[in-house]
């Protein structure tokens, strides 16, 4: 187990100080899932919401989300996002909608979080979208798929 840094010698919780860290390119994807029932996916394919395209909606909560990420958790450092892809996958059997996000910036610092925060969000953009067809909807399975740069080195999810 790596060593935990975000706290201090007072045993208090600490922003990590990178100045100190090489700049390297950094790439992170991350993958969640939200479950619905086959009429809601119908409703999701057709764009027959109420509340519009929800895939549209979804991708640019997504894409914000990351760009926030920092504000959101308190010991993000806020860094220069070069790249914010979201991508989405409508599966039958089960009924569900993938996403994937992959973030990336040349910093001193990962991005696993703002992969992570967009999926993340991105998911529950899909539940508000559809709340109102169906409130069991289930999101699950938010991980990281891999990262790239910096001092860890990559790192690939076992499947």
């Amino acid at each position: 187990m790596a060593e935990l840094t975000h706290f201090n010698e007072q045993g208090r919780a600490r922003m990590v100080d990178v100045t100190e860290k090489a700049v390297t390119h950094r790439r992170a994807a991350a993958a969640g899932t939200v479950r619905v029932s086959p009429e809601t996916l119908q409703k999701i394919r057709e764009g027959t919401l109420k509340k519009g395209d929800v895939l549209a909606v979804a991708q640019v909560a997504g894409i914000q989300a990351a760009k926030h990420t920092w504000e959101l958790i308190p010991m993000c450092h806020p860094l220069p996002l070069t790249g914010i892809d979201i991508a989405f996958r409508l599966e039958e059997d089960p009924c569900r909608v993938e996403i994937c996000a992959v973030v990336t910036c040349t910093g001193v610092t990962g991005v696993e979080m703002e992969a992570l925060t967009a999926v993340s969000t991105a998911a529950l953009t899909v539940y508000d979208m559809c709340k109102a067809v169906q409130k069991d909807m289930v999101i699950e399975n938010i991980r990281l798929l891999e990262k790239s740069g910096g001092k860890s080195g990559d790192y690939i999810a076992e499947v």
